[in-house]
């Protein structure tokens, strides 16, 4: 496997360490960990190594899957290289949905033959006939991240199960990137609840503010899950024991109120983007989740200009739209506490105006 360089991972080790404010986090800001037991017991590995088969039946439930069709991952990180690794080989293809997060490409690529069907600004609509066209008889799997990032768009649910049916119709799998989905405020159905070519993939991370548990998985057939497992033992063997700890918690009588109140925050902030982006007269999709892709302001070369700019004289960390295809948006992520955010937006208009 030769795999590609992951340019917005290297472009935050770049800044982001002496940088003041990070616009540009993707996930809706942390939960402290006081809110949580966070005594699991015996530091062990997790036994079984795919979870408690109790927490995945429960978890599985959600998708109409049974206990031996999903698998706890660290992240969705994790869970979408599984699910690549089970689904594809040298001689495999796949066709991916773009501008998406990168790893959703690149590791594909890394394995096989990818084709990418872009999304068109300004509405980021998804074609479904450029799918199918893309679509030959050795492809594996369509991949979809919805919502989307870094747009925000969330495609409908006909979309979506046309992309399904197309799968099916190939005898391939739909692999849809889950983790924005329960931001939302009436959350799609799943796509592995559409039926046996079906695989979501989430974590804890993005819409529940837990990133550092670092624990997802992936639900889907047993036999997609099996592999997935298989590959999983040459990896990080087991996931966390405080991550699956917590997330009993999380995904318990903690759930509503956790969602709610991280729906609230990214309700919040994404009205006061809205009155940035209407202010300096820029552009974006209305986004579900909190990630917004803007257009880049006159006056700068294009997304890395800008977002280096802010960034080296200003302290706040963006990502420039170059590294996911389109050079002239950038991307905000608005999930931060409401106070950081407003701080984050008065740097960036001072470097807007300064170029005025």
């Amino acid at each position: 496997m030769d795999i590609a360089p992951f340019e917005l991972e290297r472009w935050f080790a770049e800044y982001e360490h002496e940088a003041d404010i990070m616009l540009a986090e993707s996930g809706i800001r942390s939960l402290r960990a006081d809110r949580f037991d966070l005594n699991p017991g015996k530091l062990g590995y997790v036994i079984p190594t795919n979870g408690d088969p109790e927490l995945r039946a429960e978890v599985g439930s959600r998708y109409d899957r049974g206990a031996d069709e999903l698998l706890f991952t660290c992240g969705t990180q994790e869970a979408n290289l599984l699910a690549f690794l089970s689904l594809m080989d040298e001689d495999s293809h796949a066709v991916v949905v773009t501008p998406t997060y990168q790893a959703l490409h690149a590791v594909p690529e890394s394995i096989g033959d990818v084709s990418r069907v872009s999304l068109e600004p300004p509405e980021w609509e998804l074609d479904v006939d450029a799918v199918a066209d893309a679509i030959r008889p050795e492809t594996e799997v369509v991949v979809l991240n919805n919502p989307n990032n870094p747009t925000g768009r969330y495609h409908p649910e006909e979309t979506v199960q046309a992309l399904y049916d197309l799968a099916e119709d190939e005898d391939a799998y739909l692999l849809c990137d889950e983790v924005y989905r329960l931001l939302a405020d009436d959350p799609l159905p799943t796509v592995a609840s559409m039926g046996d070519h079906g695989i979501s993939t989430t974590s804890l991370t993005k819409a529940y503010g837990l990133a550092g548990l670092r624990f997802g998985w992936i639900a889907g057939p047993e036999e997609v899950i099996e592999e997935a497992w298989k590959w999983k033992d040459y990896t990080t063997i087991s996931p966390s024991i405080f991550g699956q700890h917590i997330a009993r918690q999380a995904l318990g009588e903690r759930e509503d109120a956790i969602l709610a109140e991280n729906r609230e925050l990214a309700a919040h902030n994404r009205e006061r983007v809205r009155e940035f982006v209407a202010e300096y007269d820029l552009s974006w999709y209305d986004p579900v989740g909190v990630n917004g892709f803007l257009s880049v302001p006159e006056g700068f070369s294009g997304s890395v200009d800008f977002c280096r700019e802010v960034v080296e004289e200003e302290g706040v960390v963006l990502a420039p739209g170059e590294l996911f295809g389109y050079d002239d948006y950038f991307r905000i992520g608005f999930g931060l506490p409401t106070d950081e955010l407003e701080e984050g937006l008065s740097r960036v208009a001072d470097c807007i105006e300064r170029r005025a």
